[in-house]
C-alpha cells in the first residue's frame, strides 16, 4: 500500500507523534519559527486520517535526513517479543537539547546505540516504553545542567546508572532488577549539575488495561467455578466471595484510576512547561535580533 492510496485511513496516535517528532527538529534546526511550529502541531493533534497529515511535513526534510516527509504506510506488525524489538540500525533519534525549553522522545521511535540529551534550565522526557532498539545495549547519556531528564522504561528492562550529580543528583530506585530474556540493558550515564536525572518504570497505558482485561476474566472464571461448586453444597459462600471480589477489584481499579489521572496531569504540567520554555526562548532571540 502506498502513500496515495490512504488519504482516508484513520491515524493512530503513533502516527501524529512520529509527525510531531518530525516538526521538533524541524524547530530545533530552524526550519520553522514558533508561529510555524505551534499551527503545525495543532494541526498534527487534531488530524483524523493520514491524508490531513501528510501535508504537514511534505517541506520539511524526513527524520533521517532522507529529504522524504514521515511515510505513512503501516509496518508488519511485530510479536510483542524483545526479540522482534532489537531492530539494528542507527535508531531513529540520536540526540535531544532542551535550551530554557523542553523535547521528548516518546511513542513508537528507535533508541540508538548512544542517544545524547541535554536540558540546561529545562527539561527532557525520554520514554522507552514503546520504542524499538538498534542493539540489546543502548546508552542514554544525560547532562542537566539546572534543569532536569526524566527516562521512562517499561518492566523487563534492565537498568544499570552510572551518572554523576553535583548538587544535583542521579535516581538509582529502578537499579538491581534483572532483565527478562532478551530483554534490552539501557545504562544511563551523564552529569548533573544543579538538576536531576529521574529514572521511573511504568506500564503503557494498552498493557495496563490488557491486565485490567485479565483480571477481570480470571474473576469471571472464578465465579464460574463457585457456581458449580455451590450446586454440590456450597451454599451461600459464592455470594459472599463474588462481593469480597468485587470490593477488591473497586479498590484496586480506584487506586489505578488515581495513579493514571495523576501521570495525566504531571504529563499536562510537563507539556505546559515545555511551550512556555520554548516561547521564552522564542521571545529572547527576537529580542536579540531586534538590537
Amino acid at each position: 500500500m502506498t502513500d496515495a492510496e490512504l488519504p482516508e485511513l484513520r491515524a493512530s496516535d503513533a502516527d501524529r507523534e512520529r509527525v510531531a517528532e518530525q516538526l521538533r527538529d524541524a524547530l530545533a534546526e530552524g526550519r520553522l519559527d514558533m508561529e510555524e511550529f505551534e499551527e503545525r502541531l495543532e494541526a498534527t493533534y487534531s488530524a483524523r486520517t493520514y491524508g490531513e497529515l501528510t501535508p504537514i511535513t511534505r517541506d520539511l526534510p524526513g527524520a533521517a535526513g532522507s529529504g522524504s516527509p514521515v511515510s505513512m504506510v503501516k509496518k508488519p506488525v511485530d510479536d510483542g517479543s524483545w526479540g522482534s524489538r532489537i531492530v539494528g540500525g542507527e535508531g531513529s533519534s540520536s540526540w535531544g537539547v532542551a535550551v530554557m525549553s523542553g523535547f521528548e522522545r516518546k511513542g513508537r521511535w528507535t533508541v540508538p546505540k548512544r542517544f545524547n540529551g541535554f536540558a540546561f534550565m529545562g527539561g527532557g522526557e525520554i520514554d522507552l516504553r514503546e520504542a524499538d532498539f538498534a542493539d540489546r545495549e543502548v546508552v542514554v547519556n544525560c547532562v542537566a545542567v539546572m534543569g532536569g531528564i526524566n527516562v521512562v522504561v517499561p518492566p523487563g528492562v534492565e537498568v544499570v546508572v552510572r551518572g554523576i550529580g553535583i548538587m544535583g543528583g542521579f535516581d538509582h530506585r529502578e537499579e538491581g532488577r534483572a532483565g527478562d530474556p532478551g530483554a534490552p540493558r539501557v545504562i544511563i550515564t551523564g552529569f548533573a549539575f544543579w538538576g536531576g536525572v529521574g529514572v521511573e518504570r511504568k506500564l503503557t497505558r494498552a498493557e495496563r488495561q490488557r491486565l485490567k482485561e485479565e483480571r477481570r476474566q480470571e474473576r469471571l472464571e472464578r465465579r464460574e467455578a463457585r457456581k458449580e461448586l455451590s450446586g454440590a453444597g456450597e451454599g451461600g459462600l459464592g455470594d459472599v466471595y463474588d462481593m469480597l471480589d468485587d470490593a477488591r477489584d473497586l479498590i484496586r481499579d480506584r487506586h489505578e484510576d488515581r495513579r493514571r489521572r495523576h501521570e495525566d496531569r504531571r504529563e499536562r504540567h510537563e507539556e505546559r512547561r515545555r511551550r512556555h520554555w520554548e516561547h521564552r526562548e522564542d521571545r529572547q532571540r527576537r529580542r536579540e535580533g531586534d538590537l
